[in-house]
């Protein structure tokens, strides 16, 4: 299957399906190869309008939106809340195509749960996206069901391309991603925000504060955006030997920092791998 003339639908655009939406547009692929489902039509109408010639349908004003999607494609991209992709799968099932490759972004459903609500032999996909794709520098793992083969890997991996670094991963570690990646841009925001109270309890304007952190957090990952970079050495190199940075490094390793974010992001992926549970349990 060639990107430069298949079909490709979003059914559900929040803000994730939205980002992947977004960095493949930005990427190139002409819009009138690209549509997407919604509930409400007041955000049909927002994504009209940020994507001028994007077709978009509401479900509240058609109760067929979704089967109509999914009935002219070549990839549909799942990106409804977890706890709705099994009624979706029921929905879409009957007028999917057998080649039609599905692709969930949705966390915590296991490519059993998806092939189950599937006719037999569809290929499906897993993925765990992060928001950066909408800028192009985003990290998306895929994860091959049984029926995808090698090309229609590679084709996902063209596909989201376009968002940022792609990787195929098991799906056994698809939890670790999602601790790691998934989650991690909130990781930085909430750096950010320490950094900018940090400034202000120094005496800074909050104002002045938060542009310090945030311009810093975003240049220090052009940083490591760059080929070969590593986030050690790059440490290392503004650390002077008894140096005001070193002094902050070392509070940090005093205070756990290392082990904090260990335990959290254990925690996110704990959390994903009980949201599984808790789903096929549903499902049953």
């Amino acid at each position: 299957m060639d990107t430069g003339t298949l079909n490709l639908t979003f059914l559900g655009c929040g803000s994730m399906n939205e980002a992947i939406l977004g960095g493949i547009l930005a990427g190139g692929m002409p819009v009138s190869q690209v549509s997407a489902t919604v509930r409400r039509p007041e955000r049909a109408e927002e994504l009209r309008g940020r994507y001028d010639g994007l077709t978009v349908l509401a479900g509240n004003e058609d109760p067929e939106a979704n089967r109509t999607a999914a009935a002219g494609a070549d990839v549909v991209v799942l990106g409804v809340k977890p706890v709705g992709v099994a009624a979706l799968l029921s929905e879409i099932a009957p007028v999917l195509h057998p080649g039609t490759v599905v692709i969930s972004v949705a966390a915590a459903v296991s490519l059993e749960m998806l092939e189950a609500g599937l006719p037999e032999g569809q290929p499906v996909i897993r993925s765990m996206p992060n928001t950066p794709s909408r800028l192009g520098r985003g990290v998306i793992s895929i994860s091959s069901g049984t029926n995808a083969t090698e090309a229609t890997m590679s084709l996902a991996a063209e596909l989201f391309s376009a968002t940022g670094r792609v990787v195929q991963v098991p799906e056994e570690q698809v939890d670790a991603v999602s601790a790691v990646s998934g989650s991690g841009p909130a990781y930085a925001f909430y750096l950010a925000e320490a950094m900018a109270r940090a400034g202000e309890e120094l005496g800074l304007d909050p104002e002045l504060s938060a542009v310090l952190a945030r311009d810093t957090v975003a240049g220090a990952g052009y940083m490591l955006a760059e080929p070969g970079a590593d986030a050690a050495v790059l440490r290392r190199a503004v650390t002077s030997p008894n140096g005001t940075t070193e002094a902050a490094i070392r509070s940090f390793d005093e205070q756990g920092l290392p082990d904090i974010v260990a335990r959290g992001a254990r925690a996110a992926a704990e959390r994903a791998a009980e949201i599984t549970a808790e789903l096929t349990a549903a499902q049953k």
